[in-house]
């Protein structure tokens, strides 16, 4: 019962296949080798580097080529290095190929199409109510109202140091009595 077959799409993607331009995919390819690391030169690339790249052009996907499949690849064909060059990385991407059962040109396609890399999901701020109520500086209570302004900005170190203290704990009423009486 549990057959594995083709999606429609990968069949027709593998049959037709246009070959991309091998300039614009080498750029492409210096351009994710330096990504993320500063002493890259551009020559060769990482596996998550590579993975970034795969994410970024939409190959790694749930239901296709995954990062075990480009792991397992790219430990073949590397051996024991933790980069490789662009021609091993091409044989790198004919192997995933071959694996995957999807034409190379496919995948080689999709990688040139994808843009420069960049952060593509980034940190969102959470929008919900219970953020704001308990985020709400006029809800706060004790000395924790004395850290924000009326408008509710944060008063920096005024609002976390305490006023100098004189010597009388708080709300008691014969201050200036007490203090004519010790002198």
């Amino acid at each position: 019962k549990c057959e594995k077959t083709e999606t429609p799409e990968i069949g027709e993607e593998a049959k037709i296949g246009p070959k991309p331009d091998k300039a614009q995919l080498r750029s492409q390819f210096q351009l994710f080798s330096k990504f993320g690391d500063k002493s890259a030169d551009g020559s060769s690339i990482k596996l998550s580097q590579s993975d970034k790249w795969f994410k970024q052009a939409r190959v790694i996907e749930p239901k296709g080529v995954s990062t075990t499949d480009t792991g397992i690849a790219f430990r073949k064909v590397s051996k024991k290095a933790p980069k490789l060059s662009f021609v091993d990385w091409n044989k790198y991407l004919d192997e995933i190929a071959s694996t995957k059962k999807v034409d190379v040109n496919t995948i080689k396609t999709k990688l040139v199409e994808c843009g420069e890399p960049g952060f593509t999901g980034g940190t969102k701020v959470a929008k919900s109510a219970a953020v704001d109520r308990l985020t709400d500086t006029s809800k706060y209570g004790g000395a924790h109202k004395e850290r924000f302004d009326s408008s509710g900005q944060g008063r920096g170190k005024e609002g976390r140091e305490d006023a100098k203290s004189d010597g009388y704990v708080a709300g008691y009423k014969n201050k200036k009595g007490a203090d004519d009486k010790m002198r």
